[in-house]
């Protein structure tokens, strides 16, 4: 992660010091538990809190330890026994280093997934918002990148709202799954360690007891976290691309916020570039990056390897602060989105009513006309209009085969944008009820 795409909120929680905190917070509660147990001295469970709960952890202490070692668990308890003293000999008891680093790894994806439902917290009232506000303002819908029928810019944002309340629950159910401390030893047989240290650990620190583990907790579950951020961040994907695609000077239906000030090109100061969507773009893809390195992590040897240790360490904190960047920017992007209704009404009447075909097709099938007849000649009444030779409407009323079952005035009332949005209220009803 680098400082350009990082919020501080998110990034803290990636921190050395953050990291070493936590640590120190797992092998305190186990030797609470512990001590009430019999298996150390109460009072050492007690030095141990009182010298290290406010302690300030030296990183680079740390780092100088780890560079003799070669282990940082060894090295964070052996900086840990200069701060607490004698007593620090009863910390760690029973317990293997990925007891506290995986422990950890997941105390800092549940509040990196608590931060990132706020993020989408955010960006679903924008998004509401601004599909109340635009429920009824009609543009085309495309297809293929072609003209097809009408629909709304706020049935557009209801179907992103919908969309990211989706996302929401994924993650939640994610976070879930996620939350769970492993305690239990070298092997995960607790042949060293009480279960009972794990429960209370995992209470104390709002997680659930991992039901089995072997020296490391099951990576199906990191798997699945970070499948999730990745179908985030194709949302993120969609609705970026969609916002590039009507941005475009021969559309322009919708714009970024352009800020006093602001510069979109260095050598053309007429330029007013989507930079921010296509910045959301690039994240995104950064952050399914993470994704296979993920799954592939699942098939460790045995009890365990390491070669998941590297990936996590990246991974963990370079998807969640980007995609914590991520869902903030584009909340910010659709807050202040200037969204051009005019424009919508010129691009709707580009094709001289060509997209009402469809209504009229159905309209000749229920006078009588076979669907390939009433095909046929819709079809043949359509393409000179696309070749900018005449009126949709004027070439059917002319057209002798249509006007044979079809009054001037009954093509006409075919014409009614009104016809495309009488539904809107129902989906609406069904996106944000």
């Amino acid at each position: 992660m680098i400082p350009r795409y990082s919020r501080k909120q998110m990034a803290d929680i990636w921190s050395p010091e953050t990291r070493f905190k936590i640590w120190f917070d797992i092998e305190a509660h186990a030797a609470d538990r512990m001590a009430e147990m019999g298996t150390i001295p109460k009072e050492a469970a007690a030095k141990i809190w009182e010298k290290g709960r406010d302690a300030k952890f030296d990183v680079a202490r740390i780092d100088e330890i780890e560079a003799v070692t070669k282990h940082d668990v060894i090295a964070f308890l052996t900086h840990l026994s200069e701060i607490v003293g004698p007593e620090a000999r009863f910390v760690h008891q029973g317990m293997t280093s990925s007891d506290v680093l995986d422990t950890c790894f997941n105390i800092q994806l549940t509040r990196a997934a608590d931060l990132l439902i706020s993020d989408i917290d955010e960006l679903l009232a924008a998004l509401k918002k601004r599909a109340i506000e635009h429920k009824y303002s009609v543009c085309i819908g495309r297809s293929h990148g072609i003209h097809a029928e009408p629909v709304t810019f706020g049935l557009k944002m209801a179907f992103a709202y919908a969309e990211f309340e989706r996302s929401r629950e994924r993650l939640v159910v994610a976070r879930r799954d996620v939350a769970t401390c492993a305690i239990s030893g070298a092997v995960g047989t607790f042949a060293n360690i009480d279960p009972s240290v794990e429960e209370h650990v995992a209470d104390k620190l709002g997680l659930s007891a991992e039901p089995v583990s072997t020296q490391v907790i099951p990576r199906d579950r990191h798997a699945m976290f970070f499948a999730v951020l990745g179908v985030v961040a194709s949302s993120i994907e969609r609705l970026a691309t969609e916002i590039r695609h009507l941005q475009r000077t021969e559309v322009l239906e919708v714009e970024e916020y352009f800020s006093p000030g602001q510069k979109g090109s260095s050598a053309m100061p007429h330029k007013r570039n989507p930079v921010l969507t296509e910045n959301l773009t690039g994240l995104a893809r950064l952050v399914r990056s993470a994704v296979t390195p993920a799954m592939e992590n699942v098939a460790l040897w045995h009890e365990r390897d390491i070669s998941h240790s590297s990936v996590e360490r990246g991974i963990g904190p370079d998807a969640t602060v980007h995609l914590d960047f991520a869902l903030k920017r584009l909340a910010g992007v659709i807050d202040k989105l200037l969204v051009y209704p005019e424009n919508m009404q010129k691009n709707l009447d580009r094709l001289g009513g060509l997209i009402h075909s469809q209504r009229i097709l159905l309209a000749l099938t229920q006078k009588g006309m076979s669907r390939e007849d009433s095909y046929s000649a819709v079809q043949r009444n359509a393409m000179p209009v696309w070749r900018g030779e005449g009126n949709f409407l004027d070439l059917l009323k002319a057209d002798e085969e249509v006007s044979a079952v079809m009054k001037p005035s009954e093509l006409e009332a075919l014409f009614d944008l009104g016809y495309h949005t009488k539904h809107v209220d129902t989906i609406f009803n069904r996106v944000f009820a």
